[in-house]
């Protein structure tokens, strides 16, 4: 199956990533776990996304799935559910420069009335190579845009 013309730009992140991740934020302690990200190419206009992540002792963390599509050059855009339940709309650009691939997204946030707030999210995604590097920034529970989370993952 060929990947979609318009994928084009992302189809390096078609497959498995896994590695070593880092997680703060002002409400709660440091933390480290495992994190694993898949792309995978569905025959349509976008890539399906899953996301999961483990503790050090291997206790599941989170999950999040969703889609990725690219509407128009240098524009992305990431649909995203949580089962913390939050749903998020992620906007923004896709730039290639050589063999670096960067991804970055502001969100709108959907809670349901029993989730944490969260107002809104930033992402970004820089794949280089076999090395994906992700971050992930969070205005949530009465703070501003904060970073959260950074990954950095290699393929499996």
């Amino acid at each position: 199956m060929d990947i979609a013309p318009g994928l084009l730009p992302v189809a390096g992140l078609l497959g498995t990533w896994r590695g070593d991740a880092a997680g703060s934020y002002p409400t709660i302690e440091d933390f480290s776990y495992t994190d694993e990200v898949v792309f995978t190419d569905v025959g349509k206009p976008f890539l399906h996304y899953l996301q999961r992540s483990w503790g050090p002792t291997g206790a599941p963390m989170h999950t999040e799935t969703g889609y990725l599509r690219l509407p128009a050059p240098g524009t992305a855009e990431f649909v995203l559910a949580q089962p913390m339940g939050q749903t998020e709309l992620c906007e923004g650009t896709v730039t290639v420069e050589g063999h670096v691939v960067v991804l970055q997204m502001e969100s709108r946030v959907l809670n349901s009335a029993t989730a944490k707030h969260v107002v809104s999210t930033r992402r970004r995604y820089e794949l280089a190579g076999d090395r994906l590097v992700t971050t992930f920034a969070l205005a949530a529970v009465g703070r501003p845009m904060t970073h959260h989370l950074r990954s950095e993952l290699r393929r499996v």
